[in-house]
């Protein structure tokens, strides 16, 4: 859209569409990484459920410091 030189709301549209679509993706992604990974960490207890700890909070560290 750049190189044909697209109106600049319509690239602005589309950029926020695939954000948005992106933040669909990631829901899902840490949705299901919960139901399966991390619940299986957790009843393995000990040192897998805190890396599973571990890794929840980078997640949450990393959406945090995207302003999202």
């Amino acid at each position: 859209m750049i190189e044909a030189e697209e109106y600049c709301v319509d690239i602005i549209t589309q950029s926020l569409a695939i954000q948005k679509s992106l933040r669909s993706l990631n829901k899902l992604l840490v949705e299901n990484h919960l139901r399966t990974h991390v619940s299986a960490m957790f009843a393995e207890g000990g040192d897998r459920q805190d890396a599973a700890i571990q890794e929840l909070l980078t997640v949450f560290e990393l959406k945090n410091n995207r302003g999202e």
